[in-house]
């Protein structure tokens, strides 16, 4: 039996990274608190770091400026 692939909105992702970024969650406080994995969490607090500073990124946008420009 395969598991199922778990998704998750742009806006969760959001939600997700600034918790670290933002309220000083450290990243395993985040990913017990969510139920995510640490390799998924650390990709879009990364992301999310890269937006802010004007960086377009290559997958789909987190920040709604993003979104528009993509």
């Amino acid at each position: 039996m395969t598991k199922k692939r778990r998704t998750f909105s742009p806006e969760f992702k959001q939600e997700a990274a600034r918790l670290v970024l933002d309220q000083g969650y450290s990243y395993h406080q985040a990913c017990s608190s969510l139920g995510v994995g640490e390799s998924a969490l650390r990709r879009w607090v990364h992301q999310l770091a890269d937006e802010r500073q004007g960086i377009t990124p290559k997958g789909k946008a987190l920040t709604p400026e993003q979104q528009r420009i993509q």
